[in-house]
């Protein structure tokens, strides 16, 4: 699996071409500069809580779609995976706890 700044990017830019939206037609409607979307898509660059709030505007969805990755591994090794990160993190417990809430 990637890392996070990886698969928001590919999931912005799948989001972005379902729309048949252009870098700089999904840029100008997020009132964001074309470098920084693509250094975000290209999984260069992660960005800020406001940016993130603009892409999920323009392109029509709520911010936590943007995190909907696809997994294409085994899935009992990305249950594995996810658990033995929950054990190590009981922050990360929590917001994947008040997360699951607000979107169920």
């Amino acid at each position: 699996m990637g890392n996070i700044k990886e698969l928001l990017g590919k999931r912005i830019k799948e989001l972005r071409k379902r729309q048949h939206l252009t870098q700089e037609k999904l840029a100008e409607l997020a009132d964001i500069e074309i470098p920084s979307l693509s250094n975000i898509e290209n999984g260069k660059n992660y960005p800020n809580h406001e940016t993130l709030g603009k892409i999920a505007n323009a392109l029509n969805v709520k911010p936590h779609e943007l995190y909907l990755f696809e997994y294409y591994g085994n899935p009992a090794d990305l249950i594995t995976e996810m658990s033995d990160t929950m054990r190590e993190n009981e922050a990360l417990t929590q917001k994947m706890y008040q997360f699951f809430l607000c979107v169920k």
